[in-house]
């Protein structure tokens, strides 16, 4: 049976209660991220991206909504070739008077 110690060997570590993180900027709109955060992939994953970054869901919906796998892989980590879109600048301008947590329903691109 394992001992106990009556030390806690993380004690030099600050603890998550003590002190919240600073929200995370959104990739997208540039609005702190609220309680639910998204790891986004910008070049998806089925055209080799490995990185992701953090966003809120309805700015994701968003770029699934207007933006095929083969467009997304294009642009890669470049968000400014996406904020030239015009669906997606009126999108940013319309979400940035909006709360963090804010969702609402996305409509679907027709293709």
């Amino acid at each position: 049976m394992a001992r106990r110690s009556k030390q806690d060997p993380y004690d030099h570590l600050s603890k998550e209660d003590d002190a919240e993180a600073a929200p995370v900027p959104c990739w997208l709109c540039g609005r702190p991220t609220g309680k639910i955060i998204v790891w986004h992939h910008p070049v998806p994953k089925s055209r080799g991206g490995r990185d992701v970054v953090p966003m809120h869901p309805i700015c994701q919906q968003t770029l699934i909504a207007n933006f095929t796998n083969s467009e997304l892989q294009r642009h890669g980590m470049d968000v400014t070739g996406l904020l030239d879109n015009p669906n997606i600048r009126k999108f940013v301008d319309w979400v940035a008077k909006k709360d963090p947590d804010f969702t609402a329903t996305i409509t679907k691109k027709q293709r």
